[in-house]
């Protein structure tokens, strides 16, 4: 069976794709940096298909280990840079925005899926597989006080499209997911009801769709994708 590394998989949109993929009889690599969110996470899944690594991904020797969990599973079929940082809540405007804020948001968001793809490109290659990097409306649309936020993704998508390039023998999408009811979108608007944004389970079928059919590589927007883009 396939083999998936998915970062930031103990809520939101890397914890639904993760039990729909292990429902689906896929062995998986899973990466947070809360060890006590990510059990809980994984409960329920095979433990014999299941490797559960809390961590930074940002730390070089956390991405080794994801990578060699992987090789152990019997290699790498598809890669999701799904881990994110938003930076300081409430968003502050670009005048304000404290460098070293914007340094971790650009580290977690641009400079870790590059280091960990580096590193998993070896086990891709031999499986011509796919990577996913989860990007934003917000690195293509300016809005007032995602400046941070909105570089780092426009930086991803930039990214993914000259791997896309480089490695023709792999598949490379940048996903727009859209808004969704997560805690990373709750703390981009504190103290606002958020309870009418989709759950992040509606997402998936967008992202299986990438998956089963694998189109040519490139940026994509889970609700075109849903709404039958790829036919």
């Amino acid at each position: 069976m396939p083999v998936a590394l998915i970062t930031g998989a103990s809520q939101g949109l890397g914890r639904a794709l993760a039990r729909d993929l292990s429902a689906d009889g896929w062995s998986l690599v899973l990466d947070a940096r809360g060890e006590e969110r990510l059990t809980e996470a994984v409960f329920g899944m095979d433990p014999a298909r299941t490797r559960a690594l809390p961590g930074d991904v940002t730390d070089h020797q956390h991405r080794v280990e994801l990578v060699a969990a992987a090789w152990d599973l019997g290699g790498l079929d598809l890669l999701v840079n799904n881990a994110s940082h938003l930076g300081p809540s409430p968003m502050p405007r670009l005048a304000d925005y404290p460098t070293v804020d914007l340094a971790r948001v650009l580290e977690v968001d641009v400079v870790a899926p590059h280091a960990l793809l580096r590193e998993a490109l070896p086990l891709l290659r031999r499986t011509g597989g796919t990577v996913v990097d989860i990007s934003s409306d917000a690195a293509v649309e300016a809005y007032e006080g995602w400046g941070g936020y909105g570089a780092a993704k426009a930086a991803l998508d930039h990214l993914s499209a000259v791997l896309a390039i480089e490695e023709p023998d792999l598949r490379v999408y940048a996903v727009d997911p859209g808004d969704m009811r997560t805690a990373m979108h709750q703390a981009a608007f504190p103290g606002e009801d958020i309870s009418d944004r989709p759950e992040p389970e509606t997402v998936v079928p967008a992202l299986r769709a990438l998956l089963d059919r694998r189109p040519p590589s490139g940026r994509y927007r889970a609700a075109e994708l849903v709404a039958g883009a790829l036919r």
